[in-house]
């Protein structure tokens, strides 16, 4: 997009292995009077992406950090999803691993607000599995290639998606945003 508009900026990366040696980096290119810009190859800055450690810092040290909104997949796919929207619960990536996974979606299964992950290609397969084991028959929303060409929405219980994906190859490629319907409220009394 840069190179479209014509424009060169200095680029620096900034990622979890190197970004609180880049507050030092960054602090000094703000001293001197320059503007500094976060930018996500994909979607919001900070939304399970790095910079958190670099913003915290930047404000602990007054300086100004400025939001430019912009696309967001988490609040775009619950917005189109069909589930309710009142209170959520994001909860970033879940674990790589199984056990880890499914011990993190065992600790939420009795929240009542939406839940809403974000999940790989390559972990898809095995996030569904472990969703049906532990959610069963609760409807969930898959939400995957948003604001692309193939731009998905697919929606029913794990087991289904897990067979629409198998079916269908192609509907397990891109970044998913899964979202899982809250638990039914708990009777008072």
């Amino acid at each position: 997009l840069l190179r479209h508009l014509g424009i060169a900026p200095a680029l620096v990366s900034l990622h979890e292995h190197n970004e609180s040696a880049r507050v030092e980096y960054i602090d000094a290119r703000l001293a001197t009077g320059e503007d500094v810009a976060l930018v996500s190859d994909a979607g919001t800055p900070l939304i399970s992406d790095p910079g958190f450690v670099l913003v915290r810092e930047l404000r602990a040290r007054g300086r100004r950090v400025v939001p430019v909104p912009g696309a967001c997949a988490l609040v775009a796919a619950l917005s189109a999803a069909g589930l309710a929207t009142d209170r959520f619960l994001f909860n970033g990536f879940l674990p790589a691993k199984g056990g880890a996974r499914r011990a993190r979606l065992e600790a939420l299964v009795e929240h009542e607000e939406s839940l809403v992950f974000y999940e790989s290609p390559h972990r898809i397969g095995a996030t569904l599995a472990d969703l049906a084991t532990v959610f069963g028959e609760r409807r969930l929303v898959l939400a995957r290639e948003l604001t692309k060409t193939f731009e998905t929405f697919l929606d029913g219980s794990a087991a289904t998606l897990m067979a629409r994906l198998e079916a269908d190859p192609d509907q397990a490629r891109g970044e998913f945003v899964v979202m899982v319907e809250g638990a039914a409220p708990r009777s008072v009394g």
